[in-house]
């Protein structure tokens, strides 16, 4: 009876904890502008946070989450496996960062990404174009071709 009562002990103190842990990524979103200063009055709310693990099967290799309003996020639990990690932050006027981490099957790893605003240049209405050529938004970008059969 005693050594039963050890045994379940050490079953509960050992073993259930590493069951019921499991990998996470965390961390903060930090929205700068094209002069590296932070951005008044835009919330990173809303940014798309993406967890690729570069060493599992594809079943289980990617993971997302939304950044709150405060700029932080975090993996939902279970979510993640141990192994190699691409996580990339993305919004819509900045430019993407991806960052690489590994984490084991019981860590956690704080990842802090600083997105840049993507500078927008002038752009000229198509309305007040002079000719076809100033019309074409990328030029040497298209190349159309007949299907080949």
């Amino acid at each position: 009876m005693y050594r039963r009562g050890i045994f379940l002990f050490f079953i509960a103190v050992v073993v259930l904890p590493l069951v019921a842990c499991s990998p996470k990524i965390y961390g903060t979103v930090t929205l700068l502008d094209t002069n590296m200063r932070p951005v008044i009055g835009e919330s990173p709310q809303g940014t798309v946070v993406n967890m690729i693990n570069t060493t599992a099967s594809l079943e289980e290799a990617s993971h997302s989450v939304v950044v709150n309003e405060e700029g932080k996020f975090e993996s939902d639990q279970k979510a993640l496996k141990s192994g190699t990690y691409k996580v990339e932050a993305n919004r819509m006027g900045y430019i993407t960062e991806t960052k690489t981490l590994e984490i084991g099957c019981c860590s956690g790893e704080e990842v802090n990404l600083t997105l840049k605003k993507i500078h927008m240049g002038k752009r000229k209405a198509i309305e007040s174009s002079r000719s076809d050529e100033d019309k074409i938004i990328n030029p040497g970008e298209v190349n159309i071709q007949p299907p080949i059969m």
